[in-house]
This record gives structure tokens, sequence and C-alpha cells, in this order.
């Protein structure tokens, strides 16, 4: 693999210069909070890096946070056309509200026609027990079925320690999560369906009359809170999960356990301030760049312009930018045919000894094979080149 292109080498060094002239003074990074949770986790929601977590991988009951995927899989059914917002859901008398005493709801009733768009708000603003199960009933038939589907959208995201059994949250010991899976859950929901992410902020929701407020009271708290989803049982205790967004900086804290609804406020806060006071999150590269141009052979062409399929976001402490280092490495010789999104290298992003992204650099384009006579010159000046030694 050859070096990275001069031009691109040039950019690169010159966007981190301008960058770093911001803040050149050494981290200075205390340890992360010690909380009272159970288990917690904080990650910057474009990256994925993880900044801070503690027993985020014991599995916890979730309590009400199981809505997060009952939302998750009605998003699902909406973008594949299975279900629509207007769908009128009969709500059947296991989802009946008074099946669910002491429990939060929506205040459904049986035998009443109510919109699927509704039951969404009882899901997610109100934290209706009722209203899930009318959901996982209009969708998959049964509430069981519904769990199935839950667990296969759960192993498809990688919640590699997460089982459900029901809709809502209530306890049930085969019906367990982590606060890594939550976290991974929280960013499929705001990157998969960032439409959908927004009724996580609305702060009330009025229904047959009652009106119920977001659960979420960091919505009032701190403004750059804008979701996501509470949960208390006795088994649960008191949880929270929390999306906030400060200067293109997003973070998400997962907390389970806490030992009362002040605390798990207050837990939430503390990873926030730690992440947001001592870490930046910049975007590298956009998808559909074009990060090098590059020779090829025997093709249609003889340039081949190389980027990324997706946006590359790195997290670091504050105030290292300059010593991020980004590196393109294409292969050294490059033979048409080539399709669209074929690999011809990599991006590697490094900070220190530590790799911070590294991404498939693609093909933008294809290019096809020239005519038997071009093919064989060029084949001609590549064999000559290599024979003497000459950089491609």
């Amino acid at each position: 693999m050859n070096a990275i292109n001069p031009l691109v080498r040039f950019t690169v060094i010159c966007c981190l210069f301008f960058v770093s002239l911001a803040n050149a003074a050494p981290p200075l990074i205390p340890s992360a909070p010690k909380l009272a949770a159970k288990g917690w986790f904080l990650i910057d929601a474009n990256s994925g890096k993880v900044i801070a977590e503690n027993n985020a991988d014991e599995q916890l009951p979730p309590a009400s946070l199981t809505k997060m995927m009952t939302s998750y899989v009605l998003s699902y059914e909406l973008e594949q056309g299975n279900v629509h917002n207007n769908d009128q859901v009969t709500v059947s008398k296991r989802a009946w509200a008074k099946n669910f005493p002491g429990s939060s709801l929506m205040w459904i009733e049986v035998g009443k026609k109510v919109a699927l768009e509704d039951l969404r708000k009882g899901i997610v603003i109100s934290s209706g027990n009722d209203a899930s199960v009318a959901v996982a009933e209009h969708i998959a038939g049964s509430e069981d079925s519904f769990a199935e589907v839950m667990n296969q959208h759960a192993e498809l995201l990688g919640m590699t320690n997460t089982h459900f059994v029901n809709s809502h949250g209530l306890p049930h010991k085969e019906h367990y999560t982590t606060a890594r899976d939550l976290a991974i859950l929280s960013k499929a929901i705001i990157n998969d369906y960032p439409r959908d992410y927004v009724l996580y902020s609305e702060k009330e929701f009025t229904f047959n009359g009652i009106r119920q407020p977001n659960r979420n009271t960091l919505l009032w708290r701190d403004p750059s809170v804008d979701g996501l989803k509470t949960g208390h049982t006795k088994a649960a205790g008191y949880c929270l999960v929390a999306s906030a967004e400060k200067k293109g900086m997003r973070l998400i804290t997962v907390v389970m356990g806490s030992k009362s609804e002040e605390a798990r406020i207050r837990d939430t806060q503390k990873l926030l301030t730690y992440g947001f006071r001592y870490f930046e999150t910049h975007k590298l590269y956009s998808a559909g760049d074009v990060l090098n141009t590059a020779k090829i052979w025997s093709g249609t062409t003889d340039q081949l312009n190389l980027g990324i399929d997706k946006d590359v976001y790195i997290t670091i402490p504050r105030g290292q930018h300059k010593n991020v280092k980004a590196a393109l490495q294409v292969d050294e010789v490059i033979k048409a045919p080539v399709s669209t999104s074929q690999p011809i290298g990599e991006v590697l992003v490094t900070l220190d000894d530590e790799q911070l992204a590294q991404q498939p650099l693609l093909a933008l384009e294809s290019v096809e094979q020239a005519g038997l006579f071009a093919r064989l010159w060029d084949e001609i000046k590549l064999f000559f080149i290599q024979l003497i030694g000459l950089e491609l």
C-alpha cells in the first residue's frame, strides 16, 4: 500500500491545526464519576466511543426502559409499511388499563378503537403498559409473538445480554438487559429513526381528557436533554436512559438501579457533565466525499475517486486535536473493472497509540475495462514501471 496522497495529507494537517488552536494545553481529565447505581454507561452517539462504564454487562431488570424496544419495533414496522399511524387499533381485554393496577398507563378502554399514532405517544410519553400491549398485539397478533420480534431486533443490533418476554417491562425472571445493551438500543433509535426520536422530547400527552407529563424530568431541568426514557419497579429500582446534545456532540447515558427518582437524575447529570466537560467529538469525513483520487489501470478512465460510505466521527479528550493522525492507505495497483463501493484500501485515524477509527476506503464509482489494445498497453507500461522500481 502506498502512503497518503499529499493533497489529502495537507488537508488533514491543516484542518487539525486550525482546530487545535482553540486549546493547545495538555488534558487534565479526572476519573469518571462514581455512582451508587447498579450499572451505568456513557457513550458518544456518533462515534460510539465509550467514555465511562460500570457493571455495564450485568443483566438487570429494565422496567419501562423495555418500551424503548417496543417503540423501536414500531418504527421498523412503520418504515416497512406493515402498519400505519392512522391504523385504528381495537383495545383488547388483555391490553385494558385495569389489568395493570398501580402501573403507568395511557388509560385506554377495552373495546374502543385508538389510532396507532396515539398509542405510540402513550408508550413513549405516558409510558403506558396498556398502550404497549395494544401495539404488540396489533403488530404481532399476541404479546408473546411480539416479544420474539423484540428479541430478534435485539440480536440484530448486537444486544448480546438482553432477553424480553413482554412489551412493557413488568418483572419477569427471564426479562433482562444491560446498561451497554440499552445504549446500543438508544443509539439505534436516535440514528435509525431520527424523526421518531423527536417524540421522546415531548413533555406531555393528553388522551381521553387525561393530561400526563413525560416522566423524564430532565427535559425541564436541562435544555440539552431531548430524550429518552425512565423506568421503575421494585426489582429494577429507578432507571433512566437519557440523551443530550451540545455544540454538535451527542451523548447517551444509561443509569440502572438507582435508589430514588432524584438519585437517577443526579447520576445522569454527573455523567453528562463529565462527558461534555472533558471530551469532544469531531466529524472528520462525510459519506460520499472524495478523499483521494487514485491511478487505475486498464480502465475506460485512468482516475478513480475514493471515499467512504459513512460519516467518520472521533471522540477524544478535550484539547488533543493536535495529536490526532489520519492516513489513507490505498492499494498499490488498482485494475479495472472496479465496482462502486469496492474496497480499495482503508482510512485509519489514531491518537497516540489508540486507534480511533478504521473504515474501508471505497471506490465511489464503477470503472469498466478498456478495450483490448488499451489494456495491453497499460499492462506493458505497468510491467516496465515495476521492473525498474518506479513509484506508481
